[in-house]
């Protein structure tokens, strides 16, 4: 189930409360966290497959972390794939960081044949590899850092960030943009400028915050197969 937020009347949690609830869905509700990830990433799929189609587009140019956000992008990536879109991956750091579920869905998409291609958040020719890279997309997916991420966007991510807001393409955002404090919805210098934000079982505090859809575009609420409202009635 998707739909969009409604700021006056949606419920939204901090960064610690849906901590909370991630742990509460997989150590007490028994829903494994891969299960979790694989949820978030074809529900944002789902969205990004639906604006391609208005646009005729066929090629996506996924940016990914090291950590879960990434792992929601290479999920979403394959599910494109499948779909009969041109999806591409562009890990933003070492494959060696990543780990747990992430990996799993690394390791899919790289046995999928989905292509990838790593770059060095610290090499000097940073904005020329993204322009190659993203700078004949239809549309690109953020998925660089999740609500995780707190403070300021420094060295080589800021100028991945800039680089991409620069294309002059669409951005779907992946929980969160990239740079965005998720319990204040502000900014700490630079960060990603969405035109859609997918964001999964809940609103995000700071989403709350009129001036954070300057970041975000317009968000929609993704299910992740529970929902936070189920946690008084499961044990």
């Amino acid at each position: 189930m998707i739909r969009e937020f409604d700021r006056k009347n949606d419920l939204t949690l901090t960064r610690q409360q849906m901590r909370d609830f991630d742990a509460w869905a997989i150590n007490q509700a028994h829903v494994p966290g891969v299960v979790l990830m694989e949820n978030a990433g074809r529900g944002c799929a789902e969205i990004v497959m639906d604006e391609l189609k208005k646009s005729d587009g066929r090629k996506v140019c996924i940016f990914c972390g090291t950590g879960n956000n990434g792992g929601d992008g290479f999920v979403i990536a394959r599910h494109l794939k499948n779909a009969g879109f041109e999806a591409k991956i562009v890990l933003c750091g070492p494959n060696s960081k990543i780990k747990g579920d992430a990996l799993i869905n690394y390791n899919i998409a790289c046995k999928s044949e989905i292509s990838t291609y790593l770059l060095d958040p610290d090499c000097e020719d940073i904005e020329s590899n993204i322009k190659n890279s993203a700078g004949n997309s239809d549309l690109i997916v953020d998925a660089i850092f999740g609500t995780g991420f707190s403070g300021r966007l420094r060295g080589g991510f800021k100028n991945i960030v800039n680089t991409i807001n620069s294309l002059g393409k669409p951005i779907i955002a992946v929980d969160i943009p990239s740079g965005l404090d998720c319990d204040a919805g502000l900014a700490e210098g630079t960060a990603i400028k969405a035109a859609i934000t997918v964001t999964f079982a809940a609103a995000k505090k700071g989403f709350a915050n009129e001036s954070s859809s300057e970041y975000t575009g317009k968000v929609y609420i993704a299910s992740i197969g529970i929902e936070p409202a189920e946690k008084k009635t499961l044990s």
